[in-house]
């Protein structure tokens, strides 16, 4: 099991990644009161790969956060089933107040798609890091004049990349089209690095992106945005219209944050949305989020706006799935 602790990292050197054996949640953890908290290591569990965007992001804060207590933080890296392998690690800690999982919409997905131990009931969400907005985007080279100039050309028909069959572009460009009256057909590249290579090289006609992995090659002229799936225009790109101004009102964001177990004790999940929310206000995370065209101060979010947003986006999700016919829930 792969981990990352900025204690054990910085005396050793980055070269120094641990691999350490899981172990059961110690009673020390267990018995831990809020007062005391935290009383054992804390592990930050992400189902996604060292040097991703959600390990990335982790990492931005949990230095700042990791210097605020006595106790170490690790991420324990749990890969496998889109995030069910890091959901049956989560089960088999239990509430033990010490265990943080990192959530993407992939989590969602994973529930509502049946493949999950848990239920969407099952979480609490803790703390929010970033809600990163959806552009659609398209080779610099492409002639559309506009949003209504390519949607004619969407209707037509057009190839659309996504990253992965069922995931967050494809749900994305599947609830435009529902609105726009246009039927994508998507080719999966794997990952959205290929997805932005293919579209670049030509391969395919269109794709959804983060703003966050656009915004450079879209300053560069590398791509040209067409609209925001979002609830308006955003900062970095003022002259991007959303698609909400031409009457096809679908939000789609990639949304990162973190939740425990919904059976963890209250008076502890405060605590960890204190220290989580704190980190997230140090230079680093700030200049990370700005750095990707976020503006921190709408994007840092507290447990009960984070909590009501990822339930809401669950319900979303599951609609968009049985209209893709992608899940029996």
């Amino acid at each position: 099991m792969a981990t990352f602790n900025p204690k054990t990292l910085s005396a050793l050197g980055a070269a120094a990644g641990a691999l350490l054996l899981s172990a059961p949640t110690s009673a020390v953890a267990q018995d831990c009161s809020a007062e005391d908290w935290p009383c054992d290591t804390i592990e930050l569990v992400s189902h996604a790969s060292p040097g991703g965007g959600t390990d990335t992001t982790i990492r931005m804060w949990l230095d700042a956060a990791d210097q605020m207590i006595d106790e170490d933080m690790r991420v324990v890296y749990k890969q496998g089933g889109g995030s069910r392998a890091a959901h049956e690690y989560a089960v088999s800690r239990g509430a033990d107040g010490h265990t943080i999982i990192a959530l993407t919409q992939t989590h969602l997905y994973t529930i509502a798609r049946g493949n999950s131990p848990l239920s969407i009931d099952d979480i609490q969400g803790v703390a929010r890091a970033m809600d990163d907005p959806s552009v659609i985007v398209v080779n610099t080279d492409a002639e559309y004049e506009g949003y209504e100039d390519f949607l004619a050309a969407a209707q037509e028909g057009m190839t659309w990349g996504v990253a992965q069959v069922g995931g967050t572009e494809h749900i994305g460009i599947s609830r435009w089209g529902e609105q726009a009256g246009v039927e994508p057909r998507v080719v999966p590249f794997g990952s959205g690095g290929d997805m932005i290579t293919s579209l670049r090289s030509g391969a395919i006609d269109a794709t959804l992106a983060n703003v966050s992995e656009a915004l450079n090659l879209i300053e560069e002229g590398e791509l040209k945005p067409i609209a925001l799936l979002y609830d308006e225009r955003v900062g970095d790109l003022p002259d991007v219209p959303t698609a909400a101004e031409f009457g096809h009102d679908v939000s789609v964001t990639t949304t990162r944050g973190y939740y425990v177990l919904a059976d963890t004790d209250p008076a502890i999940v405060e605590k960890m949305e204190e220290l989580i929310l704190e980190a997230m206000q140090s230079e680093r995370f700030q200049d990370y989020l700005r750095g990707s065209g976020l503006n921190p101060e709408t994007n840092i979010g507290g447990a009960e706006e984070w909590d009501q947003q990822l339930k809401a986006e669950y319900e979303v999700s599951l609609q968009a799935l049985r209209n893709l016919d992608m899940t029996d829930q």
